[in-house]
């Protein structure tokens, strides 16, 4: 699998000694395992999207022979599951996707951290028929962006993302990333270099948001605060960045957001995969993470800190998704679990919906879930009943809160 497949590990790791528990309240099923068939994509790093009452995601890896560079797949609700496009199938393919994908004039755009004709990722488009095309090969100018790990956003028809390396900035190795935008015709521009000033945010890993015209999200590392630990930011489609809040500015405060932002009420709202009021050795002694909040103008709280409660689970690396009154999102961790999936409420009141206690039903929800029909959908990068990877090869799973 890529090196980046789970970002996580390199910042907490965790050492679960998984026991039985009682069964949770909420219905999980798992829909698809991946690896079950020859060629099969295997490890979903991403979540889902709907399209049509079809869901549509990537895959990092693929079982079997060559090329092992990754898929584009469909499965239906009922478990009916298909590869629309392997990666690595052509000259100078993207390979490795590590983001979901988006619908745009009847084709699927996505990322991929590898592969391309300069070897520094790609973004792609491709047909529900398995048509697929290579739209831009990041490293193709000087001070381009390299290594996409989140999905894109259509903003009155051109392509915004983030690169995790690449631009301008000297300060990190291989570059401290970007913001670009792209045509779908593949005209790309790099919209601003991140490390170009001090304190600045650096090295994003997840996608971004577009607010009333300005674009939101987030960085696992940098910012202000003495421990670098992530930062929040804006930016204009001009080009203008900000650095809205850093994380570690407070006591007790959320650190190392591995996830994008949704906005409620005109609040932004995301989690950090680590930092909180609860630490833990089983959290890696850098704290549980937390639900924050965060307005426009940089006023930030901790909404929840995981680990508050008996069988919390712990470490959200995904974003989150607003159902009714409340936001729902998984954790990869947990008390004796593989995972948990959960609400909470802007204020703060927490439930753990469904844990993850048995390999074959999933393991480590990585990615966010999508609401289809009041059923919520996502995927895990480990688990299921295909036991071609050792610990499963991943699954897409349903959950009805």
């Amino acid at each position: 699998m890529p090196q980046s497949a789970i970002r996580m590990l390199s910042i907490v790791f965790a050492g679960f000694v998984v026991a039985a528990a009682p069964a949770s309240a909420a219905t999980e099923l798992v829909v698809y395992s991946f690896g079950s068939v020859a060629n099969d994509g295997i490890f979903p790093a991403a979540g889902l999207i709907d399209v049509g009452g079809t869901l549509y995601g990537t895959t990092a890896n693929t079982a079997g022979d060559a090329p092992r560079d990754g898929t584009v797949f469909s499965v239906t609700p009922s478990g009916v599951e298909k590869v629309v496009y392997s990666f690595g199938s052509a000259p100078h393919d993207g390979a490795n996707p590590q983001a979901g994908l988006i619908e745009v004039g009847g084709k699927l755009y996505g990322t991929t951290y590898n592969g391309g004709s300069a070897s520094g990722g790609t973004v792609f488009s491709v047909t529900p028929l398995g048509v697929e095309k290579a739209v831009y090969s990041f490293g193709s100018v000087a001070h381009d962006g390299a290594n996409p790990e989140a999905a894109l956003i259509d903003v009155g028809g051109t392509l915004y993302g983030t690169t995790r390396y690449g631009g301008r900035s000297t300060q990190c190795a291989g570059g401290c990333g970007t913001v670009f935008s792209v045509t779908r015709s593949g005209v790309e521009k790099v919209v601003y270099s991140f490390g170009s000033v001090a304190n600045d945010a650096v090295n994003p890993q997840t996608g971004l948001i577009d607010v009333a015209g300005t674009l939101y999200g987030t960085t696992s590392t940098g910012g202000s605060a003495a421990c670098g630990c992530g930062a929040v930011f804006s930016v204009t489609p001009s080009g203008v960045e900000n650095v809205v809040y850093s994380f570690g500015s407070v006591a007790n405060d959320g650190a190392n957001p591995q996830a994008g932002l949704i906005v409620v009420d005109g609040t932004l709202y995301g989690t950090t995969v680590s930092g909180g009021s609860v630490s833990s050795t089983n959290c890696g002694g850098g704290g549980c993470g937390t639900v924050f909040s965060v307005t426009t103008a940089g006023a930030e709280k901790v909404v929840y800190s995981f680990g508050s409660v008996a069988n919390d689970g712990t470490n959200p690396q995904a974003g989150l998704i607003r159902v009714g009154g409340k936001l729902y999102g998984t954790t990869i961790y947990g008390a004796d679990t593989y995972g948990t999936v959960f609400s909470v409420t802007p204020s703060g009141d927490e439930k753990v919906i469904y844990s993850f206690h048995a390999r074959k039903k999933g393991d480590t929800p990585i990615a966010g879930l999508i609401e289809v029909g009041g059923t919520l959908y996502g995927t895990t990068f480990y688990g299921g009943a295909a036991r071609y990877c050792g610990d499963g090869c991943g699954t897409v799973f349903s959950v009805n809160p």
